[in-house]
């Protein structure tokens, strides 16, 4: 919410954005964007130290994988 201005006599002032209707067209116009948080953080951690490489797939499956409920149901049924 916007902050209501006082105007001159005690009376607020009409927010001058109150109008304003951002919609998709203009979203899409725009020309500029920003990285994310975390692609921010990475790009400056990287600078001070190169990360090590990493292989695209793990050779281990994901924590919990092996020991999940739907295995277990699987595997006693």
């Amino acid at each position: 919410m916007a902050q209501e201005q006082p105007a001159e006599g005690g009376e607020t002032a009409p927010d001058p954005w109150d109008g304003v209707e951002l919609d998709e067209d203009f979203v899409r116009a725009a020309e500029t964007s920003e990285p994310s948080a975390r692609a921010r953080m990475l790009a400056a951690r990287w600078r001070s130290e190169r990360p090590e490489p990493q292989p695209w797939r793990a050779d281990k499956p994901p924590a919990g994988w092996f020991f999940s409920r739907s295995r277990r149901r699987r595997r006693k049924g």
